[in-house]
């Protein structure tokens, strides 16, 4: 009878499955997360948290469009960063007084205490290989590898004292974009849609365009939702092919039947969220419905055969090819249409001089031919159409270069380049509420120290939101126990730039 008794308890036991325990387990895991949920969307106890003063209900949908917590200077960002980070010693900080040094030996000051990703022994100082001027009515220096952007010198502010705290660039393109160096944390596109959400139902809020034949270093993490809900994440558009992968109708199969297929799975998500309460079930349904809502959106926004020739040629564009030019048409393109947070990546601005197309007189004049033309006339697009006051364009790497020639094991390489370098680089940013024809912040004078106004990643950070709308400490989610935001602890608007 004992051994009976006890063949049955373990059957019983056996029958409690994870799955079965999460299924029934309705007023205890679910009701955790969806009250951890509530937290997060500002709600906690039944009263609102004003850490999350912008943060969506719970009942609503979670792409529904948002006041921001005060008036914006902008409503929407294109943010293009050119993955590798481009030498600001060449574009845009003119420094005469290195040209005195090219050649000889790097001092030993520059060196003693200091870690480079690549420099060892004592490398030769490196003069400005560009050609400076200044441009406009403002005066901004910029080099002759910028023909085109001169001619809008005086839309622009230039940000010269920025600095960062990594040298490597996965984490470095991590802290510029989540504000953090390790994996995990939302991305800011992820941070602005969830706090405004979107303006357009047939569009994601957040879209990502990438050229140069790879990815950023960091991976997709850099346009990652973090621990956000999974609709804020940008949605990635390729320029060739199906701007989504599996975005058309497979064989066979005509838009009512995916209509219906798509209902149908909805229906099961939703019986599923009804019994286990697990708010990224919603997530789930959300994403379904805006799948089937992109099969139409998407493939109109993405289509630029539509666009007039002159506009094409003022990109420089070859409809029938994915360039960054083309993905700079595109972000005018979709934001006219409501998207919220455009972000293009350009790969292949890492000049260190190991080959000609890594070098800073080649591959560096190269990249500049390829991108300057058509940033240019995403400037004066936007203008002209009268979306450059309310859209703020951001410019920039991860980090900067050095003022001194790399070398590799105390060896010169065979050609010029420059080695990563956190404690000065130049980013600009125009339109959407920032001064036109403005230059903020100095480096010292051979451009290896900010010495001036200094402006961190997460005090640029702080100025894009405050720029949206936002105060930067306020706009939180409730994670593990404490309140997160995009600039972690830190973070101060830069107040001189702002219009």
């Amino acid at each position: 009878m004992n051994k009976l008794l006890k063949e049955l308890q373990e059957a019983a036991l056996q029958r409690e499955t994870r799955r079965h325990f999460l299924h029934t387990c309705t007023t205890g895991l679910g009701a955790m997360a969806l009250g951890s949920t509530l937290t997060s969307c500002g709600f906690f106890g039944g009263k609102e948290d004003k850490t999350a003063l912008n943060a969506p209900t719970a009942s609503a949908e979670p792409m529904t469009p948002r006041p921001s917590q005060f008036s914006p200077k902008a409503k929407r960002v294109i943010y293009i960063h050119m993955a590798g980070s481009p030498s600001q010693l060449e574009l845009f900080d003119y420094k005469p007084e290195l040209v005195k040094y090219h050649g000889k030996d790097c001092p030993q000051e520059l060196l003693e205490g200091k870690k480079f990703a690549f420099i060892r022994g004592v490398p030769k100082m490196l003069g400005p290989q560009g050609k400076f001027a200044q441009h406009g009515q403002s005066g901004a220096w910029i080099s002759d590898y910028l023909p085109h952007l001169q001619t809008v010198a005086d839309e622009i502010t230039f940000i010269k004292s920025m600095h960062t705290d990594q040298f490597n660039h996965a984490p470095a393109q991590l802290l510029m974009h989540t504000g953090a160096a390790r994996l995990g944390r939302p991305s800011i596109g992820s941070w602005v849609t969830y706090g405004l959400g979107s303006e357009n139902d047939n569009l994601p809020g957040f879209i990502v365009l990438a050229s140069g034949g790879k990815q950023p270093d960091a991976g997709k993490s850099v346009w990652g939702s973090g621990f956000l809900p999974t609709v804020y994440q940008g949605v990635q558009c390729r320029t060739d092919g199906d701007p989504v992968l599996y975005v058309s109708d497979p064989k066979g199969m005509n838009r009512d039947i995916r209509k219906q297929t798509i209902e149908a799975i909805n229906d099961i998500n939703q019986q599923q969220y009804d019994d286990v309460k697990d708010p990224e079930i919603l997530t789930r349904i959300s994403q379904y419905e805006m799948a089937f809502k992109m099969q139409m959106s998407v493939p109109d926004a993405m289509d630029i055969k539509s666009e007039p020739e002159y506009i094409l040629n003022a990109y420089g564009v070859d409809p029938n090819k994915g360039s960054f030019a083309r993905n700079c048409l595109l972000s005018r393109r979709l934001i006219e249409r409501g998207v919220r947070f455009v972000q293009l990546f350009d790969w292949g601005w890492d000049t260190h001089g190991t080959s000609k197309d890594g070098s800073i007189e080649t591959g560096l004049r190269d990249k500049c031919t390829t991108s300057d033309q058509a940033v240019t006339a995403l400037l004066n697009d936007l203008k002209q159409r009268g979306l450059l006051d309310e859209t703020l364009v951001v410019w920039g790497g991860e980090f900067g270069r050095t003022p001194m020639q790399e070398n590799r094991d105390g060896q010169t390489l065979p050609f010029m380049g420059r080695d990563h370098h956190l404690d000065a680089f130049t980013v600009w940013m125009a339109g959407g509420g920032v001064k036109r024809g403005f230059s903020y912040g100095e480096t010292d004078p051979i451009g290896y120290y900010a010495v001036k106004d200094k402006v961190h990643v997460h005090d640029l950070q702080a100025t894009i939101l405050h720029l949206l709308g936002f105060d930067h400490s306020k706009l939180t989610y409730q994670f593990q126990g404490r309140p997160f935001r995009l600039t972690d602890v830190a973070g101060k608007v830069v107040k001189s730039v702002l219009a």
